[in-house]
């Protein structure tokens, strides 16, 4: 019976943990199979094989197994009420692709940085893009073949996840002033 409560732990660590990756339904999988272990761990301790380990997997779980259906239901909730909203005003604005997108990457528009699918194809880091679509934080973007010039060359020097300047990107373009 050991075997199978740590068996079922040991899911309830996976699941969480790739529920990070592939969102709040990952998260209800790691909740629901911490709600298996706690019952079999209660049935358990039913049937006398109560020992003090079994009350600290019990307590560990619960509130393990507790925090999971907390952050699966906020995501769920999340989706829901962001699901086929577009982001106003994105639609037609053009930015450039900061990584190659094949398809997904990711563009900078209006000094933000989204996460993008290309619809006609591969892109190259700098090309310039076009928003076709904005659904909740992903854009679909579309690029004119050829379109291999930089709407702004300071801008690619951008960290991707900060917005800050790289260092040293004012000194390479002080003198296109």
């Amino acid at each position: 019976m050991w075997a199978g409560v740590g068996v079922l732990l040991g899911l309830v660590v996976v699941a969480s943990v790739l529920g990070f990756h592939v969102g709040p339904h990952g998260h209800m999988v790691g909740a629901g199979l911490g709600i298996a272990a706690a019952i079999w761990l209660i049935v358990m301790a039913a049937t006398g094989q109560a020992a003090p380990l079994l009350w600290v997997l019990l307590g560990a779980d619960v509130a393990i197994s507790g925090g999971l259906a907390a952050i699966a239901w906020r995501g769920i909730r999340s989706d829901e009420l962001h699901a086929g909203q577009a982001t106003p005003g994105l639609v037609g604005a053009e930015g450039v692709a900061i990584t190659d997108l094949e398809p997904g990457g990711v563009v900078r528009v209006r000094g933000e940085n989204w996460s993008a699918t290309s619809m006609n194809g591969p892109v190259k880091a700098g090309d310039r893009v076009q928003v076709i679509e904005a659904s909740g934080v992903r854009l679909s973007v579309w690029v004119e073949d050829g379109a291999a010039e930089q709407a702004d060359p300071v801008e690619h020097h951008h960290h991707l996840l900060s917005g800050h300047r790289h260092p040293g990107a004012d000194l390479e373009h002080e003198g296109e002033q």
